[in-house]
């Protein structure tokens, strides 16, 4: 997929938001639909080096790890409260980490991994999940990226 050229941040995100419903509307089974958003970001937004989902695992105090874009990772399992996945599921707050070599409580996919963004997924007001992004630049991340991942959230909060 080659990557669109846009005339400014705001464009592109409208464009992103337009190509997300799509594939939310399509036919696609949920992972199917998961995977193709994954891939979306991960290839349209260049400082999305790594795009995943983990939902809590039924009863349990963890995260698994769902659909994904980018390099294999050994946190197919999170506990709650561990790494930036797990205390947001415990906080219910979208987490930014400009600097990753800054936080005490981080799991380590990729050393090349410079920061990360994680916002939970609700729905009827539990947290379900989240999708996790991380970088390979230092403080990447804008309000934009914010209400972008916000919006994908409620979209999957519609078909989970």
């Amino acid at each position: 997929m080659k990557t669109i050229k846009f005339a400014n941040q705001s464009e592109k995100m409208e464009t992103l938001e337009k190509r997300i419903d799509i594939i939310f509307a399509s036919t696609a089974n949920t992972n199917e639909k998961l995977q193709k958003i994954c891939q979306l970001l991960h290839d349209e937004v260049e400082h999305y080096n790594w795009v995943g989902f983990y939902f809590r695992n039924g009863d349990k105090e963890e995260l698994k790890l769902g659909p994904y874009v980018g390099a294999e990772t050994d946190h197919t399992i999170i506990p709650f409260g561990k790494g930036i996945c797990g205390q947001v599921a415990v906080s219910n707050k979208t987490f930014v980490v400009p600097d990753v070599s800054e936080q005490d409580n981080y799991l380590s996919c990729s050393i090349e991994t410079k920061s990360e963004m994680v916002v939970p997924i609700f729905k009827n007001g539990e947290n379900i999940g989240q999708i996790d992004i991380d970088s390979h630049v230092v403080n990447p991340f804008t309000d934009k990226d914010e209400a972008l991942l916000n919006y994908v959230c409620e979209k999957v909060s519609e078909i989970i």
